[in-house]
């Protein structure tokens, strides 16, 4: 192959929605960091920067699971036990930390949270690679890229504690780790990621074509991440490039799912609601988000009576908080773990050819998931 582009392998959602989700979500923050002293947001995030990013974005994307799976009466028919299991365990581990003590809660949360953001941004590279069925070499050098280019600056980070930012809290990260394995981190970082940029070169100049989805995707990692964390002088700067590469793209995946369950006519009750395209997809998510941020502003926090109301006379004693914190905490702890396994081909057969990535019954070959008319690959097998 000649092309500098191989089509069939070059994007996951297509052409369009790629360059918006992944480097789109990268150049807004860029573009957001850039004009942060004209937009009076150094420093602090800014009411309206936190209601559009951290509610419209981040809280409401860790709402969108439920349309895979508690709003999906015949997915909760499938897998009961996971659905019951996953925000059981989650509550009583929440409670069971909270009760040691606060920081070890936020300590643990913030690395689940850390955990659950690496892994997501390995995972969207796992899918291009099934689409495009590269070689092992190929998988083994992309997920040394991704794991390069955010754990690299992570590392970093601890071995430069505190900043003028935190994941959730202050203190939550834990400190101590020396300067020097932070220097070393970022020298292999980029060492990994100048040898993973010399095989895309060697990919084009051997006529194999470059899959250009998939390198705007480590390419935008990066850039948030190193900017972000890096770079990044103050709190804004950390959540505009921390939020929108991990919220946008999972509100693209979890759309794409929503039409193919309506294709299906699955979805119920919520299928007047969902025909409505992505205002209706979009809008019960930040409905939800704001309320679960009114209860933990009313309940926990107390800090921003602009947009609350004043909530002095809600304060909560510790015991009570034990109880309460983990409760709060408890959507975003359940969709980290329900990720691990809703996402899965191999546990669910119906799952690509709902996201659009393989043909219906009676549409293909039985023997391949057909992406498009020009190329079949075989079926995931994780």
């Amino acid at each position: 192959m000649s092309r500098l582009l191989a089509p069939s392998q070059a994007w996951l959602f297509g052409r369009g929605v790629d360059l918006a989700v992944f480097a789109g979500s990268a150049l807004v923050s860029v573009g957001l960091l850039l004009a942060a002293p004209l937009l009076g947001a150094l420093g602090e995030t800014p009411l309206w920067a936190w209601v559009l990013l951290v509610v419209g974005v981040d809280v409401a994307h860790v709402w969108s699971t439920l349309f895979r799976t508690y709003l999906d009466e015949d997915e909760l028919r499938r897998r009961p036990g996971l659905y019951l299991a996953a925000p059981l365990v989650a509550y009583l581990l929440g409670v069971l930390a909270y009760s040691v003590s606060p920081g070890v809660f936020w300590s643990l949360f913030a690395y689940t949270a850390l955990f659950h953001f690496v892994r997501q941004q390995y995972g969207w590279v796992a899918l291009y690679d099934r689409k495009a069925h590269v070689s092992g070499t190929e998988r083994v050098l992309d997920a040394a890229a991704i794991y390069a280019a955010t754990l690299g600056p992570v590392i970093w980070w601890h071995a430069h504690l505190p900043r003028a930012f935190w994941w959730f809290l202050e203190n939550d990260f834990l400190s101590g780790l020396p300067e020097w394995v932070g220097t070393g981190a970022l020298a292999v970082h980029g060492l990994v990621l100048v040898a993973w940029a010399g095989f895309q070169v060697s990919r084009v100049v051997r006529g194999e074509g470059l899959q250009s989805g998939k390198v705007l995707l480590v390419l935008a990692t990066w850039v948030t991440w190193f900017g972000g964390i890096v770079l990044a002088r103050d709190d804004f700067g950390f959540t505009v490039t921390n939020v929108l590469l991990h919220g946008v793209p999972y509100f693209a995946l979890l759309f794409r799912y929503t039409r193919g369950r309506l294709a299906e006519g699955g979805q119920g009750w919520l299928g007047p609601v969902l025909r409505a395209g992505l205002p209706g997809f979009l809008l019960p998510l930040i409905v939800l988000a704001l309320g679960e941020e009114l209860l933990w502003d009313r309940l926990v926090w107390h800090e921003r009576p602009l947009l609350f109301g004043e909530s002095g006379g809600w304060v909560l004693p510790a015991d009570v908080l034990a109880l309460v914190v983990p409760l709060l905490a408890l959507p975003q702890a359940t969709h980290y773990l329900l990720d691990a396994f809703i996402w899965k081909p191999s546990r669910d057969s119906t799952l690509l050819t709902r996201l659009g990535w393989t043909r219906r019954a009676g549409e293909g070959s039985p023997q391949g998931i057909t992406l498009d008319s020009r190329v079949v690959i075989p079926r995931v097998r994780d």
